[in-house]
């Protein structure tokens, strides 16, 4: 960031220096684009410090996911030593039927009740990945926002010192492209250059 602030502040003072409204336009275009790159940068960090938050939830979940399945393991272990139990002895006293009768359909409920919850969390755990998915996105338009408008700044910069316009019209193209990445981030749309994306990532 500090090759930027650097980059600002000499067209800064180039601006002031000559009265050619070439610096005039470059000084505005990089306060312009240096405020708007300040402004997305915030609305990154947040977004940054949510998908922290999804992914977090998405590990607890699988965690505790994984902590019904164990339970339910064990619950059908035990259905099925019951079953067994209760098919090889025949002639128990029917007290003792009742009984394990009873163990037989607790067990068969305990079954039943983990595998629903188990269903429930994976919803959630699954949510928190989508939801993870979506700011991701949104992370990913600001990052490249952040990046085209940098090379904007620095190419205005290079066009107040060598006092070359066409570089002045590059700057527009990309700082153009990063404030539609930059909008489609704040306004949530799903304009994601994927090859691009991959590129950087």
């Amino acid at each position: 960031m500090s090759e930027i602030d650097e980059t600002i502040s000499e067209a800064v003072e180039k601006a002031k220096e000559s009265s050619d409204p070439l610096n005039s336009v470059v000084a505005i275009l990089v306060a312009l684009i240096a405020t708007f790159m300040a402004l997305c940068n915030i609305k990154d960090g947040n977004i940054v410090q949510a998908m922290s938050q999804e992914q977090a939830k998405a590990v607890d979940y699988w965690s505790y996911y994984q902590a019904k399945g164990m339970k339910q393991n064990l619950a059908e272990s035990v259905l099925d030593q019951l079953t067994l139990q209760k098919q090889m002895s025949a002639g128990l006293p029917a007290p003792a039927a009742a009984l394990l009768d009873k163990e037989l359909a607790l067990y068969a409920q305990s079954v039943k009740k983990y595998q629903k919850e188990k269903e429930d969390i994976k919803k959630q755990a699954e949510d928190a990945q989508k939801e993870y998915d979506r700011l991701n996105v949104h992370d990913d338009q600001f990052d490249m926002s952040e990046a085209a408008l940098s090379i904007a700044i620095a190419l205005l910069g290079v066009s107040a010192l060598t006092r070359k316009r066409w570089l002045v019209g590059l700057a527009i193209v990309f700082a153009g492209f990063g404030v539609v990445l930059g909008f489609a981030g704040f306004l949530g749309w799903n304009l994601h250059p994927d090859a691009l994306a991959k590129f950087l990532s």
